[in-house]
């Protein structure tokens, strides 16, 4: 037990030692930029600190939260014996560290991975050595050795003994063998071309078998490490009867190059050994002498023949070469040894492995080109031009991929990105050794684009136009716009507000109004068709981006006429029904001697509405002699069916009906007076009948007298005119006669000035005598002014003395009877319109 512990603390003190200079190693081993190396010893406990790896790579403390830094394993193998400190950025092994175990039989031993930084993305290569420790003591393959000498055996003969391995390097492997003190026999150790010392029993005097036939001695192996280790085999000579050859081999070293992946069986060398005994000392067989467990796996030999074959697959990147023993016996017991050293040549049997090292999925589209968003990884395990790897994207992508040190590429961004046109990109990493034939692999990369609010809202059309009928419910829809974001999420959550517009005198805001979120346009208030016709309102369209964008669609809405409008009778007045006074309806006279057709008077009437609803159309429905008159349909012109004839009574009324076109059509209805009577004076009989009922007998006394007196007046004046005419000689006679009879319009009152549209009117003319102004002014209110007709136009106009065709006046001379109307017909002549 005490001397277990002192071996312990002789190891401490050992790797104690050996860990100074290790540590010390580190902090001096700073690498070019993006590879840092660190060496430290085997058998290190957990936790045991490595390197400032943060530090090493010119990142503070403060750094590391935003920078994330990590350690990731390169050619996709785990990394299950470091770890890095988030805190402090310093790197620490997490499992224990064996180097034999790691590494094998081989002269360096190292552990590569790759250290990755964020913001920007970056990658740098550390590579950890691992020390040899003397923590392994030699071994013999086997725990005892026999030997059969013969006892003719002459002194100084060398009997190979078996070698001791021990898994160390370096000073730590460098075996020494003892031998327990025999007189017989001693120890001499021969170094093999590759290094290897071989322990040989030499005889140093003569056997005698009956004295003794069997030796016990004790064969150490000493390591040239600190604390120094050693193993023991026991080794048991046994002496035999003579046999005085041993077997040779031709050679020492037989070397071999076989290429890997030989199927089993396959014959690598033959080894050849001869015998000058005869007989059973001269027979040789060959077998495996002290050699480890998987070189008897992979390789075979023929105990007859001496051919070596394969006995398992060779792989080239586990093991490159091998060295082991054979040996040759006799049947007498005699041996000879031989080195075998066979060499493994590669083949491209590997493909390039990828690894993703890291992903920046997903990048907003509006990256610069050069940004990094994935760093790869690529290892052949192959050597020379079979490991040679290169690499490249196969795919449509803005994306290029670029070389870095240590087998390490970087995916990057050729130009811009567009979400709206690819929202994700799907390449493949092809990575290809030189090889012949060549090999290689391929990995996908999906990097998904980020949206950013790079595109404004867009109406699917520019203008819309909506019809609308009017008297609508407040609150109608009326049409819905429809605007498009090529963005995702709010950037392409569209919401819509009236930006503005035209909608008449009265303004667009109180007319509709737009839903935000479906883009829905409802009616605000009922809509007149007669006091708006049409209107446009701007509608926004407006994402929920950062900054918002928008546009903006037009929005026409057209009011639809309703049949909502009566006609409207313009003439005769409406007040001059049968309802109202007598002295205030207007009336028309006829001449007994008119003819069928003659126009009476014309009803003129508008609509409101338009359209259909507009389209008037006249009926008689009411008169005293209902063959007598007629109405157009279309023109409202009241006409004489036939000729007027004795029989007729002298007062006619007749009642029109005017009705539009509209469904349900709507109606107004016109009364018309007509006396019939060759002259004024032959019709005021009739008008005085009729206004006695009316009027009262002062009343009618009054205006008779003043019509009278005006008759008067006028005649003087223009017998007084007509001879101070003749006697200057200034004028014809038909200035004269235009001058006796002025012209005076019934009509002209009954037409308002501001009508819209409609059937418009057609005037007729009613002219009369000077005498009679004041009688007939009691027909008609008064008119309004009427405009002052030129001197030319009054000589130049039609006569409007002739009654009829039949008359007999002269072109010269005054009417025969003064004082009666004088009727112009509408066909021949008109006062004014």
């Amino acid at each position: 037990m005490a001397g277990r512990q002192r071996q312990r603390q002789r190891r401490r003190r050992a790797a104690g030692r050996v860990l100074l200079p290790a540590l010390l190693l580190c902090l001096c081993c700073r690498a070019a930029p993006e590879r840092i190396r660190y060496a430290i010893p085997e058998e290190l406990g957990r936790g045991s600190l490595v390197g400032p790896l943060a530090r090493d790579l010119g990142l503070s403390p403060a750094d590391l939260p935003a920078r994330k830094l990590r350690v990731a394993s390169a050619a996709n193998r785990p990394l299950k014996y470091f770890t890095v400190s988030g805190e402090s950025g310093n790197l620490y092994v997490s499992e224990r560290l064996d180097r034999e175990e790691m590494c094998g039989d081989s002269a360096s031993c190292s552990v590569s991975f790759e250290a990755l930084v964020q913001n920007p993305l970056n990658v740098f290569h550390v590579d950890v050595a691992i020390q040899d420790v003397n923590d392994n003591a030699p071994r013999f393959l086997q725990d005892n050795f026999h030997l059969e000498i013969n006892e003719l055996t002459t002194p100084g003969a060398r009997f190979a003994l078996g070698m001791a391995e021990d898994a160390d390097v370096g000073s730590n492997s460098l075996l020494t063998y003892q031998l327990t003190s025999n007189p017989s026999f001693s120890l001499a150790v021969k170094e093999s071309p590759g290094g290897k010392k071989q322990p040989e029993l030499v005889l140093e005097r003569a056997l005698d078998r009956e004295k003794q036939s069997s030796f016990q001695l004790v064969l150490t192996a000493v390591d040239g490490g600190e604390p120094v280790r050693s193993g023991t085999v026991q080794l048991r000579v046994n002496v035999t009867d003579a046999n005085d050859n041993a077997p040779a081999f031709s050679k020492s070293v037989y070397e071999a190059r076989v290429r890997e992946n030989l199927p089993a069986g396959s014959l690598v060398l033959r080894v050849r050994a001869t015998d000058a005994d005869a007989g059973s000392n001269g027979r040789v067989s060959y077998s495996f002498g002290n050699v480890p467990d998987g070189v008897r796996a992979l390789f075979s030999v023929d105990s007859e023949s001496g051919e070596v074959r394969t006995a398992g697959p060779l792989d080239f990147e586990e093991r490159s070469k091998y060295s082991f023993g054979l040996e040759a016996r006799d049947g007498g017991g005699l041996t000879a040894h031989c080195e075998v050293q066979i060499d493994i040549t590669d083949e491209n049997d590997n493909a390039p492995e990828i690894t993703m090292l890291s992903v920046s999925s997903p990048v907003p589209e509006d990256a610069p080109a050069g940004t990094v968003v994935a760093l790869v990884n690529v290892n052949d395990p192959d050597s020379g031009e079979n490991g040679q790897v290169s690499c490249e994207l196969s795919g449509e992508a803005p994306l290029s991929i670029v070389a870095s040190s240590g087998g390490s590429y970087k995916v990057v961004t050729a130009s811009a990105l567009d979400r709206e046109r690819a929202p994700e990109h799907r390449v493949t990493v092809v990575a290809r050794d030189r090889g012949i034939p060549a090999l290689s692999s391929r990995a996908a990369l999906v990097l998904e684009v980020s949206d950013v609010n790079d595109n404004a809202p867009v109406f699917e059309e520019a203008a819309y136009s909506a019809y609308v009928a009017e008297n609508n419910a407040a609150g109608a829809p009326v049409l819905r716009v429809r605007a498009r974001d090529a963005d995702a999420g709010a950037n392409g959550r569209v919401s819509y507000w009236l930006a503005g517009g035209s909608a008449g005198a009265a303004g667009a805001a109180p007319y509709v109004s737009v839903e935000a979120r479906s883009g829905a346009v409802y009616a605000q208030r009922s809509f007149d068709y007669e006091q708006c016709r049409e209107f446009a309102v701007a509608v926004r369209a407006q994402d929920g981006g950062a900054p918002a964008r928008s546009s903006t669609a037009t929005v026409r809405v057209f009011v639809l006429d309703r049949n909502d409008n009566a006609p409207r009778v313009l003439w005769p007045a409406a007040g001059a029904g049968a309802g109202a006074g007598a002295g205030s309806a207007p009336f028309e006279v006829v001449p007994r001697s008119a003819e069928a057709g003659y126009l009476v008077a014309k009803v003129v009437a508008v609509d409101a509405d338009a359209g259909r609803n507009a389209w008037l159309s006249y009926e008689l429905v009411q008169a005293a002699e209902p063959a007598l008159f007629r109405v157009g349909l279309h023109s409202g012109e009241v006409r004489t069916a036939r000729a007027v004839s004795e029989r007729d009574a002298a007062k006619q009324r007749l009642v029109a009906v005017v009705k539009d076109h509209g469904q349900p059509a709507l109606s107004a209805t016109a009364t018309l007076h007509v006396v019939l009577a060759e002259s004024l004076q032959e019709a005021l009989p009739e008008l005085s009948e009729r206004a006695a009922g009316a009027d009262s007998p002062a009343e009618l006394q009054f205006y008779l007298v003043l019509a009278l007196a005006l008759l008067s007046a006028l005649f003087l004046l223009s017998v007084a005119l007509a001879v101070l005419a003749r006697v200057r000689r200034a004028g014809p006679p038909a200035v004269l006669r235009c001058l006796g009879a002025q012209r005076f319009s019934v009509a002209g009152a009954a037409f308002p000035a501001d009508f819209c549209e409609g059937t418009l009117p057609s005037s007729y003319n009613l002219c009369v005598a000077p005498g009679r102004a004041v009688a007939e002014g009691a027909w008609l209110p008064p008119p309004p002014p009427l405009p002052s007709l030129p001197a030319e136009e009054l000589l130049g106009g039609e006569p409007c003395g002739k009654r009829s065709p039949s008359s007999s006046a002269g072109a010269g001379q005054p009417p025969a009877e003064p004082d009666a109307p004088q009727v112009c017909k509408p066909a021949r002549s008109r006062c004014f319109p």
